[in-house]
């Protein structure tokens, strides 16, 4: 309870709240440009926080990767474009309510409660559950990440029930990724040979 205290006295100083503010703001403007993540706006501000001491730039960086997040959404409202990959589900309910129902400002106020909202809660129950994690975490050994592993596996398999080799190689996923170095025929040609593998759906 005292370093809850000590870190709050901390946080609250006048100085250290205009930097959350400042990095706030950039994550902002970061996430609302589609294109650029939260980890680029983390690695664009990462010198600035050089110049800073170590809490200060830290708190910084807390900022711009909130605000990042956030930020993601605006676009994703306005013109049904996520800035950042987490704002993607935000397209499905923000885009209509701005363009069909006409309300883009209440779609936006929506979003930056449940953010802020979300954003506080999550931080009081990691500050409440990581000591419980770290203890739990560190009796982890090769058993127990095999079976993680293995829980990873099943549950891919289980929710691409129809085609298991499908989500087990996820030819979707990794197409768009590679689609930028490599030659388009490839793809089209690999996908008349493994046609009855991979049907689509």
């Amino acid at each position: 309870m005292e370093n809850l205290l000590a870190a709050l006295t901390y946080v609250l100083q006048p100085y250290h709240i205009g930097v959350v503010f400042f990095g706030t703001l950039i994550g902002i403007l970061v996430g609302a440009m589609p294109g650029l993540s939260s980890i680029m706006g983390l690695s664009i501000m990462m010198p600035l926080t050089l110049s800073l001491d170590g809490n200060a730039g830290m708190l910084m960086l807390l900022g711009v990767f909130c605000g990042a997040i956030y930020g993601g959404s605006i676009t994703a409202i306005l013109i049904k474009t996520p800035g950042t990959a987490n704002s993607a589900a935000t397209v499905l309910d923000g885009y209509p309510m701005a363009t069909k129902l006409h309300q883009p400002g209440r779609a936006i106020s929506i979003s930056t409660m449940a953010s802020t909202f979300g954003g506080l809660f999550s931080a009081v129950m990691l500050l409440w559950t990581a000591p419980l994690l770290s203890k739990f975490a560190l009796k982890f050994g090769a058993a127990e990440y095999f079976a993680l592993a293995m829980f990873g596996l099943s549950m891919v398999t289980s929710i691409s029930s129809k085609n298991v080799i499908k989500g087990l190689i996820g030819p979707e996923g990794w197409e768009s990724q590679v689609s930028r170095y490599v030659p388009h025929n490839v793809f089209a040609m690999l996908k008349e040979k493994y046609r009855e593998v991979f049907p689509r759906s």
